[in-house]
């Protein structure tokens, strides 16, 4: 039974029509739960879409944890490892602010409103239920290196432009965050214009900054595009293997036993 349930609740397999119809009815759930988020004021539609999402996702995160054996192959461990895992914290944070009604007569306790922004966590769970997602996560751990390489060049060149930008023009910058902020938004070429040099090098400063933000913003999507087309490669060379397998070729030459001996039956 409850590798049954464990089969269902993970991600579908092309030829599982309950796991993918699970997996399809969550991300629906998903969805709707996050349109109360979309208005200020509230209804009782959205409370009741709330307590219903709310349920689901308690439901989904006790068959998980039941199940956690399976997942993490750590035996009785695993219990007790799996509330900890990435994917099960995010499962908790989007449960968790819908019970801070509880404690709204509370002053004291009127803080713990602040968790209901965390419901905009439940966006998150849909990485579990969708194959392309996961293909993404996988090939961001595999390239993760480079990923780091490219994150460090673009960490350093930040604060070395905030820098360089501080000491040039200290007037138009009141400290030294607010020229961070400016790198990062230069380096990303955004350029909100909040602020903005005025001197000659400063903005030689920026034109420079803006040229490097554009090179190095596009590497870690070409890193990223390389590796994913990388992952389909092999998901279709995988099934190619598959399909050409000896046992499918042995299932084809018995049916063709089969036939055969059906027809000398007949002819006999």
């Amino acid at each position: 039974m409850r590798n049954r349930i464990f089969e269902i609740i993970e991600l579908a397999h092309e030829n599982d029509r309950a796991s993918t119809i699970y997996d399809s009815f969550m991300m629906l759930v998903i969805f709707v739960s996050l349109v109360p988020l979309a208005f200020k004021g509230t209804s009782p539609a959205f409370s009741v879409i709330d307590s219903i999402s709310t349920a689901i996702f308690i439901l989904d995160y006790l068959l998980r944890l039941l199940t956690a054996d399976k997942k993490l192959k750590k035996s009785a461990l695993s219990f007790l490892v799996y509330p900890f895992t990435p994917m099960a914290i995010v499962d908790l944070i989007a449960i968790i602010p819908s019970f801070t009604g509880i404690f709204s007569g509370l002053r004291l306790m009127k803080i713990l409103r602040l968790l209901r922004t965390f419901r905009v966590f439940r966006s998150f769970k849909m990485f579990r239920y969708a194959k392309s997602f996961q293909i993404i996560v996988d090939v961001i751990r595999a390239q993760r290196i480079p990923l780091l390489a490219v994150c460090s060049m673009a960490a350093g060149y930040v604060l070395i432009s905030a820098l360089v930008i501080f000491n040039v023009e200290p007037e138009t910058f009141s400290d030294f965050f607010e020229a961070v902020y400016w790198a990062t938004v230069s380096l990303t070429t955004m350029g909100y214009g909040d602020i903005y040099p005025v001197t000659t090098i400063g903005r030689i400063v920026t034109m420079v900054s803006s040229f490097v933000g554009i090179a190095i913003v596009a590497l870690p999507s070409g890193i990223i595009t390389a590796g994913y087309m990388d992952r389909l490669k092999e998901e279709q060379n995988r099934q190619i293997i598959v399909t050409n397998s000896p046992n499918n070729g042995l299932s084809n030459n018995q049916s063709k036993i089969t036939d055969q001996e059906t027809s000398g039956s007949d002819a006999i």
